[in-house]
């Protein structure tokens, strides 16, 4: 199967012949932790349907993937041990763990393999090279990474904005295609690029207000209505004058606000800010916390969640949209006190009519903790940053890389940033 996108065609596992073939997979396994406990594996269940296929069908399965951020030296706290546990539970079979990423670890590991066997080589980012920003440095560790195979495929979609060596530049040195993942990721991402169906709302929250107001305006700019919560909501609060506690938000950050609502004006999109607040003096459940109007948080509390009264009325705005994308809880969902509002959001999503996309990892992760299922939404994507990225029209060079000819351009967007 081949998926055809607006830039060109792009193969997928199953346009390749890998019986008995040495298969570098690189997955998304970038999962959150405590101590050696992992906390959410849905990054891992979500590379399945890819491994399966490739192992069912004879290949010799190379996995690779990151954890973290160990500064390209190993560090035992970021090893991929506890993924490889993980992994041979879910799979019901032997994953064998290397004990470095290029060394002679991970080539005996290889070598070692049979057709339907899996190794997953350490952690991605014990290697300098990985994250570069110089092409060289990054350029040798990618033809290192491809003397371990013969074929490469990408699967995982929450690094294909990232020019990594891993995600970008093996790609070049070895016939490649997309895994199912990235398919379906792009195939639904798609639907929000095209013709969309009408009235198209965005519902954006979270804390990474500085990493996620860089590409909002493209999304303002093509949506009919915007629904602003958590702390992302705290910049455009401020931008109208209002107080916003200990979470003041930078000066360039209110500016940017207050640019993207002079810009709402002009396109006709409807920003729709909280109304109300669950606020409270620290992040804490045992904390005393009250509701209060958007604008008069106490000095020095926080706003944690949307109040009632906002979640009543983004949650009728929801019911009348027909596409809806999600990016970035309504508050600190972790914690009971303030977690209705992320509750009344998921919920509406999932009553909805429309075609639903919940993107990024702590919304999915939020949907899961909360006890939603996946099949309530349309889609549930595993790349927050990727997805923002892609929808706001900027080149993911993982992905422009998978496709016949490579634009030019590909690779510009923030390219050795480690997420």
């Amino acid at each position: 199967m081949t998926v055809t996108g607006s830039l060109a065609v792009m193969k997928t596992i199953d346009d390749l012949d890998v019986a008995g073939r040495r298969v570098l997979l690189r997955a998304d396994l970038n999962v959150p932790l405590s101590g050696t406990s992992i906390t959410d594996d849905s990054r891992i269940r979500a590379s399945l349907p890819t491994l399966r296929a490739l192992l069912a069908r004879g290949a010799r399965v190379v996995l690779c993937a990151h954890l973290g951020r160990p500064g390209g030296t190993p560090d035992p706290r970021y090893s991929l041990a506890p993924v490889a546990i993980r992994l041979s539970q879910l799979l019901e079979r032997r994953v064998r763990l290397a004990a470095d990423t290029v060394g002679p670890g991970a080539r005996n590991t290889v070598a070692a393999l049979r057709p339907g066997e899996l190794a997953l080589l350490e952690n991605l980012r014990f290697n300098a090279g990985e994250t570069s920003a110089d092409d060289a440095e990054r350029g040798r560790f990618a033809g290192q990474l491809a003397d371990l195979a013969d074929l490469y495929v990408s699967d995982g979609f929450g690094v294909l904005h990232r020019k990594h060596a891993s995600v970008y530049d093996v790609a070049l040195r070895l016939p490649h295609a997309a895994g199912y993942l990235v398919a379906a990721e792009a195939a639904a991402l798609r639907r929000l690029t095209g013709p969309i169906e009408r009235p198209y709302l965005i519902v954006l929250g979270g804390a990474k207000v500085a990493d996620k107001l860089g590409v909002a305006g493209a999304l303002l700019a093509r949506a009919d209505c915007a629904l602003i919560g958590g702390v992302m909501a705290m910049p455009f609060l401020a931008a109208q004058g209002q107080a916003t506690g200990s979470a003041a938000p930078a000066a360039g950050l209110v500016a940017t606000a207050r640019g993207y609502l002079d810009q709402a004006e002009c396109t006709g999109t409807s920003i729709v800010l909280p109304a109300d607040l669950v606020a409270a003096p620290r992040p804490a459940a045992d904390a005393p916390h009250r509701v209060v109007p958007a604008g008069g948080i106490p000095h020095g509390w926080a706003g944690l969640d949307i109040g009632p009264a906002t979640a009543r009325m983004f949650a009728e705005r929801i019911a009348g949209a027909r596409t809806v994308f999600w990016n970035g809880p309504m508050g600190m969902f972790e914690l009971a006190p303030y977690a209705e509002g992320t509750v009344a959001i998921a919920r509406a999503i999932a009553d909805s009519r429309a075609f639903t996309v919940v993107g990024g990892g702590d919304t999915t992760a939020a949907v899961r903790t909360l006890g939603f299922a996946p099949a309530a939404f349309s889609h549930l994507s595993t790349g927050g940053g990727a997805s923002l990225e892609y929808l706001a029209g900027r080149t993911l060079p993982g992905l422009a890389v998978l496709q016949d000819a490579v634009p030019t351009g590909a690779g510009t967007a923030d390219a050795a940033a480690p997420r």
